[in-house]
């Protein structure tokens, strides 16, 4: 069963680098927003996710009983893992979803522009290599947005920084053939104020369409619009 991994911190935790870029007045509501902002991007993702058919079953990974409702009220499956460590929580989740022959997809939680059309893509050039390897899109900042794999666990998971080299090494290193696909939807994941800014000016960032109406109402990038449509 073709399987895909969603991992989401727990509210509170994530998106610590826009501490106070999103309500710098009131860590009260820059709190709030942030949370907001995690759960936008989340199922902004799903949805895109949604429109792959090779992918048979989602699961959401997080240590947070809200996001995990939230995961649940998307029809997806919420696998609670409240050991920390992004790259734990992902080993975990394969040990209970997935049988070793199945393909596994992670695709990051905070990649809200994410296409439908890219993620399947990423299947079609796993198709090609003979439902074998391993299909990576990498993320501006040189991390993994996305890791398609088949085998399930052919390869261990090496999230954080500069992760995309890491994934491409570790297939090189199990002599499985490696597939690196430029996407645009999925080169962005939204850590930063400027990340923020550059998917509300750059449609070519994806979709993504709740996070754009969250950061709208929040003001986020309205002097960036404004000088480009001057």
């Amino acid at each position: 069963m073709n399987t895909a991994l969603v991992p989401v911190k727990g509210l509170g935790e994530g998106k610590s680098r826009l501490l106070g870029a999103l309500a710098p007045d009131d860590p009260q509501r820059d709190q709030r927003a942030r949370d907001a902002l995690t759960l936008a991007m989340l199922r902004d993702v799903l949805e895109a996710i949604s429109e792959v058919r090779a992918i048979e079953r989602v699961a959401v990974v997080t240590p947070d009983a809200h996001v995990a409702r939230e995961a649940r009220d998307a029809g997806a499956v919420a696998l609670r893992v409240l050991e920390p460590g992004l790259n734990h929580g992902l080993d975990v989740a394969r040990r209970e979803l997935c049988e070793k022959d199945d393909a596994l997809l992670v695709l990051l939680g905070d990649v809200a522009g994410a296409r439908g059309a890219d993620l399947i893509q990423l299947f079609d050039a796993l198709q090609n290599l003979g439902g074998r390897g391993v299909v990576l899109a990498r993320a501006h900042d040189g991390g993994t947005a996305a890791l398609l794999r088949a085998p399930a666990d052919c390869i261990p998971n090496g999230f954080g920084a500069n992760s995309a080299a890491r994934h491409a090494a570790a297939a090189h290193a199990a002599g499985l053939p490696l597939v690196e696909l430029p996407l645009p939807s999925l080169r962005l994941d939204l850590d930063r104020r400027e990340d923020l800014e550059t998917l509300l000016r750059d449609p070519a960032c994806g979709p993504a369409v709740r996070t754009r109406a969250l950061l709208g109402a929040l003001g986020i990038g309205a002097d960036a619009r404004a000088r480009t449509h001057a």
